[in-house]
Parts: structure tokens; sequence; C-alpha cells
């Protein structure tokens, strides 16, 4: 069992995600997360561009992006600078990659926003173009969306990169089964019952294309609240002290959901990795393996 968490790329006054990076590797954790969206008011930094300042920062902890909307980058670029951080880090990049759900985003940044069709087949595009880039002496790969015409990078990875998606719909499910080597959904978008069925698709999926379905690792993106439980609280925040968070976290874990990436929210956000990294956590990693 891996734990991520979700390290938010805030550039506010006062934020500080490299720190919060260094922390979660002291606390244990396994991985973080980075999201990736450029538009809006709040002020942010760049998904890439923070993800190697946090590698530069630790020395252990994985490193992810919670996902790259592939729309925004040359997957061909997007390979050679994988390979790169992967290689700096000392193999800690896990590619977590996405279609990119807000066309605000795109026409924002005067990127036309690709169909629900485009986006899935430009992910696929990218996964095959990166493994060729990252395996082969050159790539020449004839997507739908994205193309490479003798492309050639070197070094190649010393060792595997892990691709997750974040994916919801059928064609994309079935394209997570079909090539990546983990799926990570958001509770916020696939609540407990519907993420069952979508993960028997992933699993159905990767069957058919001969892989072996534990191969693709199945990780829930969850927002946590340890702490007393508010009056009123969403229905996709788990919510409470950390023994009834932890009991609610491996719910999951027994319906399929052998990883986590835990995005804590609620006052006191320093406060809050510390509980989740010092109370929750273990209780979760012995009842895994108990």
């Amino acid at each position: 069992m891996i734990v991520g968490l979700g390290v938010p790329a805030s550039a506010a006054p006062g934020a500080d995600p490299v720190a919060v990076a260094r922390r979660a590797e002291e606390l244990g954790f396994d991985f973080v997360s980075v999201p990736d969206h450029l538009h809006g008011d709040p002020p942010t930094f760049e998904t890439w561009t923070l993800m190697c300042w946090i590698a530069a920062a630790t020395s252990r902890i994985g490193v992810m992006s919670r996902v790259l909307a592939v729309p925004y980058r040359n997957p061909a670029v997007v390979a050679k600078m994988a390979e790169s951080l992967h290689r700096l880090s000392g193999g800690r990049l896990i590619l977590g990659l996405g279609g990119g759900y807000s066309d605000e985003e795109f026409r924002a940044f005067g990127i036309g926003p690709p169909s629900p069709r485009e986006k899935i087949d430009g992910l696929e595009d990218m996964i095959c173009i990166a493994r060729e880039l990252w395996s082969r002496p050159e790539a020449t790969v004839n997507g739908r969306v994205h193309r490479t015409d003798g492309a050639r990078i070197e070094p190649k990875p010393a060792t595997p990169i892990p691709i997750w998606l974040g994916t919801y719909g059928p064609r994309a499910l079935e394209l997570t089964g079909r090539l990546a080597d983990g799926w990570i959904p958001s509770l916020g978008f696939a609540p407990p019952d519907v993420a069952r069925t979508m993960r028997e698709r992933v699993r159905d999926a990767a069957g058919r294309a001969g892989r072996d379905p534990d191969h693709v690792r199945c990780v829930y993106n969850i927002v946590v609240r340890v702490g007393e439980r508010p009056v009123e609280v969403p229905d996709d925040v788990i919510a409470g002290e950390a023994d009834e968070v932890a009991q609610r976290l491996l719910g999951f874990t027994r319906m399929g959901f052998g990883d986590l990436n835990l995005m804590p929210v609620g006052p006191g956000p320093d406060e809050q990795i510390e509980r989740i990294g010092r109370d929750v956590i273990p209780m979760v990693r012995h009842g895994a393996a108990a």
C-alpha cells in the first residue's frame, strides 16, 4: 500500500508547498501530488516547475502530477521532461495524465477546446509517444491527434516511469486498463458505488488486453478533514476523528482501492497534515495489512 499527500500549488503569501512536501516525506508519505490548473485568479505555481522544485528539496518521496492536462503541452516534449525529472530525482516521478476537463481553461489560454473524443485520443497518443521515446532508438507515431516523425531522445529512463490516469468515461476507462500503470479517480467525481463499477471496467479492459489487472494500481483521491466533525460536511469530504477517518479509508481499500492520495482541508492545514500522517495513516496501514 502506498499513500500520497495532495500538495496545493498555491503561490499565495505565506504558502509553501515545498515545505509541505518536505514534511510529508518526514511523516512517511510515499508520494506527493500536485494539481495542474493554469488559469484562474488564485495565485498558483506552474505544475512542472513546482514538481522540480519539490524533487530538488526532498530525497525519498515520489512526486506526481495530479493530473497533467495533455492538451496544454506537446507530448514528445513532456516525455523528454519526464525522463529528465525522473533521472534527476533518482527515479521518483509518477506521471499522472488526463485529458483536461475544463474547456474554459483551454479557451482562456488560446487552445481550442478538444472534443471529448479528441481528449481521449490525445491521451492515448501521449502514452504511446512517451513509451516509444523511452524505449526505442527513435519514435514515429501517427496518432489521431499527436504525431512524431523519427523523434529521438537520450538518455532513456534508467527505471520505468509509471503513468497513472485520472479518467472516468467508458472509453477513458478502457484506455486506462489497456495501457496505464495506475488509475487515480477522485471521490468527488466518482463516489464509491460509481467508482466500484468504474474499477471493474478498468480491470476488465486490462484482462482483455492480456494484462494482469492487479498490475494496474487503483488509487483513490480523497479530501480528508481530521478532528471534530463539522455539523455539515460535503459528501465528498471524509471527516471525523482520526479513528473514524481511518475506518472510512479502510473501507475504500476493501473495495479494491489499495492505494490512497489524501488532500487535507479545514482549519489549521499544517495540523491537518500532522494528524493525517501521525494518527490516521498508521491505523490505515495496520488495518490494510491485517
